[in-house]
């Protein structure tokens, strides 16, 4: 495989997964922390999906394949997310006084496995996508991730 290629997947991934994760922390639901309700996350999908979609000008077919990588990347989120609060978890670490070393072990090979198990499927969604797209896409979406600030701007 190029190495522009390999760049170009492992940022989308990386975008991917870090949008959804700072989205995910960022905002409050009841206290819950980055737990979203469904309706809130299906308007967020919608948003994000529609936000792409108009920059990239992305056909129907395009817009489903854009639509399964979001759905997988949730699914990562959730798996990373696992049972209860993080906020919580991380704090029971240090609720002692001593630090947790085997439950922060545990939290970190919870996490990878999460990673590791879902990661596929979102490597295998990102791929069908960007391939789905045109040379003039593909472009555009180089040029973004080149960009500090990405689409906000332009």
């Amino acid at each position: 495989m190029r190495p522009w290629i390999k760049r170009t997947l492992f940022g989308l991934l990386g975008a991917g997964i870090a949008f959804g994760g700072l989205t995910a922390c960022g905002h409050r639901y009841d206290g819950h922390g980055w737990q979203m309700s469904a309706e809130d996350s299906a308007k967020m999908r919608g948003r994000m999906i529609e936000r792409v979609s108009s920059k990239l000008d992305l056909n129907a077919d395009q817009k489903q394949r854009l639509g399964v990588l979001a759905d997988k990347l949730q699914e990562q989120r959730a798996a990373l997310a696992g049972q209860g609060d993080p906020r919580a978890q991380v704090q029971a670490l240090v609720a002692g006084d001593k630090f947790d070393r085997s439950r922060a072990q545990a939290l970190v090979t919870e996490k990878t496995a999460a990673l590791n198990s879902k990661s596929p499927e979102v490597i295998a969604a990102l791929a069908d996508f960007y391939d789905s797209l045109n040379p003039a896409q593909q472009q555009k979406v180089r040029e973004f991730m080149q960009r500090r600030h990405g689409w906000r701007r332009g």
